[in-house]
């Protein structure tokens, strides 16, 4: 935890000296010069003139489709290859998309996974343990990906994820400056929440989506209370084998009291499972509401809606836990792996070409920052997203107050769980059902 707190705060500096300035523009001049019909890069490609090589990318971050395929076509730009991008459809799991794939036999050239989702897969995985990224990364973020001895992922981004307000929005309906650390309980939300909903504002919008409710908002009690890693095995274990009881669970109980409130002044309280993503962004950017419960990713599609107005953060779900009402999780999430059991040698050294493209080429950073909105977990890269969410994110981490993101959920975790979070925010099971739901689930991994 302390390497992770260490590494996050080199990120903060390096924006505070880089600036957040305007946004770099990504184009293929910035790497190539054309002389004749020769490219030349900044780097050995291991394309050689008349070769073709295709490599297939796994994006399993659907709000970063269009964004993965811009880099894409900078890539191949630099290097001459392709690199097609392979979205998981709406609901589908990186579990579920990998299986499939794999089955098929058409497994991707790299994939995007969940970090508990990389130990199903490690017998296809190539040992990175040899890459020169491996020194930069930062420390403890290659931790997880550490299988027998050897590194078998690539830690695409931090992310982090809270309670996203827009400030316009929340002054605009209390006529009060808004002080995002002057919310400290669940009473203090209430109260503001009281203040915009009399102005006219619905206060908050909850996408009913089972990875948002279920490996987010379910994790933070979690991860609070387990404060690392091993923490939070230790208290699935004790979910497993029915030691702990959820009904015993301060953390929880704090969690699902807040979700409560929340849920009570949810702009789609009458329907709540009506919401979908893009509603949550469009309602958040355009001010209809005046907060949204998600993280740093949703900034793509926040931005595209807000016109002038970029003036977003996080506040932490509080709990009203003494020491722990404050505090939102964030830290290292996607990890990216590259297949060995159905591509070819010269598709792994492409796609590795890949992976050091976006850590050491100019191109690569401003595709991985600037067009993906990206925290790297590199050390080596001295920029940071320009982003108001990533900023915020980076503002609580040098303040101490997050607390590690939870990794250690089972594959399918938020689509059961999930499912079970939605039953209970429909309102078609109480908490004490919900609870033996959850409790019945934790029972079957043993």
């Amino acid at each position: 935890m302390k390497k992770l707190i260490s590494a996050l705060l080199v990120l903060v500096m390096a924006m505070s000296i880089a600036g957040c300035g305007t946004k770099e523009q990504t184009t293929d001049s910035a790497a190539t010069t054309q002389e004749g019909t020769e490219t030349k890069t900044t780097s050995e490609s291991v394309v050689s003139e008349g070769d073709a090589v295709k490599i297939t990318f796994l994006n399993t971050k659907g709000e970063i489709q269009a964004q993965l395929e811009e880099a894409a076509t900078v890539f191949q730009g630099d290097t001459g290859i392709e690199v097609e991008i392979v979205p998981t459809g709406a609901g589908t799991s990186p579990f579920e998309k990998m299986t499939a794939l794999y089955n098929s036999g058409n497994a991707p050239t790299i994939s995007m996974l969940d970090i508990g989702d990389l130990p199903k897969f490690a017998d296809t995985m190539k040992d990175l343990s040899d890459e020169k990224w491996v020194a930069d990364a930062m420390g403890g973020s290659l931790d997880i990906a550490t299988i027998d001895g050897r590194i078998l992922a690539f830690p695409f981004a931090v992310e982090g994820y809270g309670l996203i307000y827009n400030k316009v929005a929340v002054e605009s309906a209390t006529g009060e400056t808004f002080e995002p650390t002057s919310i400290q309980t669940r009473e203090d939300l209430e109260a503001l929440f009281a203040k915009i909903e009399a102005g006219g504002t619905a206060p908050i919008i909850i996408s009913p989506l089972d990875w948002s409710l279920a490996a987010h908002y379910f994790a933070i009690p979690f991860a609070q209370t387990g404060k690392d890693i091993q923490g939070v095995l230790d208290l699935q274990a004790s979910l497993t084998d029915g030691s702990l009881k959820l009904a015993d669970f301060e953390a929880v109980n704090a969690a699902m009291d807040t979700f409560d409130m929340l849920a009570s002044y949810n702009i789609d309280k009458d329907d709540p499972m009506s919401g979908t993503y893009d509603d949550g962004a469009a309602a958040v950017a355009s001010g209809e509401a005046a907060m949204w419960f998600m993280g740093n990713w949703a900034w793509p599609q926040i931005d595209s809606l807000s016109g002038d107005n970029k003036d977003f953060g996080f506040i932490p779900v509080p709990l009203d836990m003494t020491g722990e009402a404050n505090a939102i999780n964030a830290g290292p999430t996607k990890y990216v792996s590259v297949d060995t059991s159905q591509s070819t040698d010269e598709q792994q050294a492409a796609a590795l070409e890949f992976l050091n493209w976006l850590v050491y080429e100019e191109n690569g950073q401003n595709a991985l920052v600037d067009t993906c909105s990206i925290i790297p977990a590199f050390t080596n890269i001295g920029k940071s997203p320009s982003d108001p969410l990533a900023a915020s994110i980076l503002e609580h981490v040098a303040a101490g107050t997050f607390t590690q993101m939870t990794y250690t959920f089972p594959s399918d975790h938020w689509a059961e769980v999930g499912a079970f979070f939605q039953e209970y925010m429909a309102g078609f099971s109480s908490r004490e059902e919900f609870y033996e739901k959850v409790e019945g689930y934790w029972a079957n991994q043993q």
